[in-house]
């Protein structure tokens, strides 16, 4: 079969199976053309949860599969790459973090969304990159943890009145992003606006003219009036970007920019899924419960 052949089975199928297809902005365009619906991590998991639909295929990596199974206990979620994994969830444990809470005895953990269900049961609240900020200043108390990002931890110090203790975790793709790349594109590119994804370094945030989520870096490019933007943050955004806004020129500052786990899903992955209705991700209640208090006290943050 060819592409075309591939997604109407796909589709076809996912009505047969009443399956919702979620794929993440950083999937492989292909997979976001096909999918039901395409957001950041946790704006799927929130869809996976109020859907109607008894399953959900997520294209993403498996944090992100076991965030929808906790929001939706009741309904079968399936990871066609049950490899997809993401290395900066792998850089903390639950051990580990009962470990580092032991020497902060008090002080509310905070973590965030891109971390395995077993260490969001350890944690008082979760964030996003969108709402970390916000989620931060909404605790008491003049200290918190801050897991598993470094380089999202530090942004988010930067602008709240508290004493930050961090997780030495980070993303491998964001870190590879330098400020060398960033200037030998500004010199190319002097006029486009330069907006980057808080998992980048420190030293290239300070270059950036935006510090955004990727749901953030959609709205930013199309209220902007600018007609080139450099985008720091992982290659799969361009599709949309692009999409959206037909006019304007996005600009990847370097192809290290490309996370390997998120391109491993292909729609050949998502149909054999369908067909088999498998692999499923499942969380143990015992882990499941403390997670989705985390995951709830952040959702019970006021947004703007």
């Amino acid at each position: 079969m060819n592409q075309n052949e591939i997604t109407s089975e796909i589709l076809r199928l996912a009505e047969e199976r009443d399956a919702l297809i979620l794929a993440h902005n950083y999937q492989r365009d292909e997979i976001q053309a096909m999918a039901h619906i395409t957001g950041d991590s946790l704006a799927l998991s929130v869809e996976a949860a109020q859907t109607g639909k008894s399953v959900i295929v997520f294209c993403g990596v498996h944090f992100m599969a076991e965030s929808a199974a906790i929001l939706a206990p009741d309904k079968t979620v399936i990871l066609p790459r049950l490899d997809a994994g993401c290395p900066m969830a792998d850089m903390i444990t639950a051990d580990g973090l009962r470990e580092m809470k032991s020497r902060y005895p008090g002080v509310p953990v905070v973590t965030y969304v891109n971390s395995s269900a077993a260490v969001k049961a350890e944690s008082d609240i979760c964030c996003t990159s969108a709402n970390a900020v916000k989620v931060v200043a909404s605790l008491n108390g003049p200290e918190v943890i801050l897991t598993p990002d470094r380089n999202l931890g530090r942004y988010i110090a930067a602008q709240v009145d508290k004493t930050c203790h961090f997780w030495d975790g980070y993303c491998p793709t964001h870190e590879r992003f330098t400020v060398d790349d960033v200037k030998k594109v500004q010199a190319d590119y002097p006029d486009a606006l330069f907006m980057a994804h808080p998992e980048c370094p420190p030293e290239v945030l300070a270059m950036a003219d935006h510090i955004c989520s990727t749901s953030g870096m959609y709205t930013f490019a199309s209220e902007n009036p600018a007609q080139q933007f450099i985008v720091g943050t992982e290659a799969g955004i361009l599709y949309r970007l692009r999409k959206e806004n037909p006019d304007k020129e996005f600009i990847l500052p370097t192809t290290r920019l490309i996370c390997p786990n998120m391109k491993l899903t292909s729609l050949e992955d998502v149909l054999h899924s369908l067909q088999t209705m498998g692999p499923q991700v499942t969380v143990p209640e015992e882990v499941r419960i403390p997670a989705k208090v985390a995951l709830d006290r952040m959702l019970a943050v006021p947004r703007d």
